[in-house]
């Protein structure tokens, strides 16, 4: 697991074999089950997460109280709600493990903690955030301006591997329409 992290680290510069060490030991694995919460709503994200294996899922209630699911991120991504944890405020979104989940996990004080010791690890970890957040707004932006139907065949092109992985449940919430309607979109799909 704590490879993965390393390898990931490395697609942005070479890290000397000593500071590996020190990220290995900083991180902790954690496995989670399907709909296990990591981060309650309307409260402080403390934690980074490094997805080795599994989905996880950025959700909020909209005004009806209902779940709307905003993203979806997979292995090799960090995970957290970057304001929150940035700014030490409550957060109005929270995490989800979407199917069942590995991680590593480091909290902030220790993440601190580490930079101080590896300050260039800021800016990868920052590099690699910002890349991820680019990536989640163009993917949600690709939806933008379809109906249900071609919303789900853009999902179903763009993220099979999440599609396979997560609730149909979820994946109606990440596309604004009911479990139900998903369903019929589903069928006409497979007539069609």
């Amino acid at each position: 697991m704590q490879q993965q992290l390393i390898a990931r680290l490395q697609q942005l510069k070479p890290i000397p074999v000593e500071d590996q060490e020190l990220i290995v030991k900083a991180f902790e694995p954690m496995r989670v089950k399907e709909g296990d919460m990591l981060l309650p709503m309307r409260s402080v994200a403390r934690q980074l997460f490094f997805i080795t294996n599994g989905v996880l899922r950025i959700m909020a209630q909209n005004d009806k109280g209902s779940e709307v699911t905003y993203f979806f991120l997979k292995e090799n991504q960090f995970c957290t709600i970057l304001y929150s944890f940035n700014n030490n405020t409550t957060a109005e979104e929270s995490i989800q493990a979407a199917c069942d989940t590995e991680l590593l996990v480091i909290s902030k004080n220790n993440l601190l903690a580490l930079y101080e010791k590896l300050p260039y690890l800021k800016g990868m970890i920052d590099q690699i955030s910002q890349h991820t957040l680019m990536e989640k707004i163009k993917t949600r932006n690709a939806y933008l301006g379809y109906d249900s139907s071609e919303r789900y065949r853009l999902f179903l092109e763009r993220q099979p591997e999440v599609a396979l992985r997560v609730s149909l449940a979820d994946i109606a919430s990440y596309l604004g329409v009911t479990p139900q309607s998903l369903s019929r979109i589903r069928k006409n799909i497979r007539r069609g």
